[in-house]
């Protein structure tokens, strides 16, 4: 999860209560606003044909936009301010759940996309790619919704989604050439269609994750000084919060203004991008809850290992399909279909995990988003 809309405080007197009631309205509806955007951009795609020589008439990075850029510079942002970077070393006392997250996150959950993505799309390159690329973007902001809503370890979350923020920066562009060309070679797949370099992959990420990082931390640090941390994430954090959803709702626009004609002649392919996605998400979350279980850990950490795990980065994946192949490739729509899935199979997960905490650990009583009582 990927990661994309603004989280607040969920302090609710029963963690029994409905979960959709518990998600903020613009959170609740994300799938609605999504194929609404689809539906906009198309319209506006049909009624401006050349909307495509407008938008690149200034370019700031090599095939992208100066439009697309701000979109997408907005979205990162407020995702990345949200991230406690503060609390780096809370969690590295537990080694299990340290560790475990990491091997799931930065070696098992890039494996499983590749595999999954290599046997359900091998003829289609394009979207293979871009869900390799998701595979690579690992979980941010928004699965601390997930998190929160099923009384996970808040404290856990927030630290390992800064450290896959962070570890981010330095490993996307070597994972991304490593499973987009290195390891197709050696098992003997097809390249052909795959056309990058590790160093556009790294400009992409550097200045799409990495501007907004340093604008996020240096946002977050001046303000808690200022202000303290309750006025920052009681206050400012709700307000900056909504335009990483505006951000992704404007790249979605222009992006099916684009090429909506394609899409909408072949709306197999959303469903075949679809297939691989769920898999995902259900293999991942299942084998990372039966890990957590396995090694003993608290219900809480369990669920927390398990929606980091599953989540993914579907902001930087957008942006890093857009950067490297462009707003109108296939890369890039692997990579907006992502939340349209992602929104609804964790929200259903949050159940499961709300039953597995009934069904397992019946002598946990937990506040959402507050860690046992």
């Amino acid at each position: 999860m990927s990661d994309i809309v603004s989280e607040r405080q969920h302090e609710l007197s029963s963690p029994d209560a409905p979960v959709i009631a518990r998600l903020s309205f613009l959170d609740r509806f994300l799938p609605v606003w999504i194929v609404a955007a689809m539906a906009l951009g198309i319209i506006l795609g049909r009624a401006i044909p050349s909307l495509n020589r407008h938008l690149n008439a200034i370019q700031v990075t090599s095939g992208t936009s100066l439009p697309i850029f701000i979109g997408l510079l907005v979205m990162m942002y407020p995702v990345l301010a949200k991230v406690r970077y503060g609390q780096l070393g809370s969690v590295t006392a537990d080694r299990r759940l340290l560790i475990s997250s990491l091997v799931l996150n930065w070696l098992v959950g890039p494996a499983v996309m590749f595999a999954l993505a290599w046997l359900l799309l091998p003829d289609q390159p394009a979207y293979r790619t871009g869900l390799i690329i998701v595979g690579l973007a690992r979980c941010i902001a928004m699965v601390l919704i997930w998190n929160d809503l099923s009384g996970g370890d808040r404290e856990a979350a927030a630290v390992l989604v800064a450290l896959n923020s962070l570890f981010q920066i330095v490993a996307f562009a070597l994972l991304g050439y490593f499973y987009l060309r290195t390891l197709p070679g050696w098992l003997g797949l097809s390249t052909v269609g795959v056309h990058l370099s590790v160093w556009r992959i790294a400009q992409t990420v550097l200045i799409f994750l990495g501007v907004p990082l340093v604008a996020g931390f240096a946002t977050r640090t001046i303000s808690e000084r200022a202000k303290g941390r309750e006025w920052y994430e009681a206050t400012l954090l709700p307000r900056l919060g909504p335009f990483a959803l505006y951000g992704l709702l404007y790249t979605i626009v222009i992006l099916f203004a684009l090429q909506g004609h394609t899409i909408t002649s072949k709306p197999a392919d959303v469903a075949r991008i679809a297939l691989p996605l769920l898999a995902y998400f259900a293999i991942m979350w299942f084998g990372s809850f039966a890990l957590g279980r396995a090694m003993g850990l608290p219900y809480e950490r369990t669920a927390t290992l398990a929606f980091t795990a599953a989540g993914n980065n579907f902001e930087l994946a957008i942006a890093v399909a857009i950067g490297v192949f462009g707003v109108t490739s296939g890369e890039a729509l692997a990579g907006v279909v992502g939340p349209l899935i992602e929104v609804p199979v964790l929200v259903a997960l949050v159940y499961v995990a709300l039953w597995a905490r009934r069904r397992y650990y019946p002598a946990t009583t937990i506040v959402a988003g507050a860690g046992p009582r």
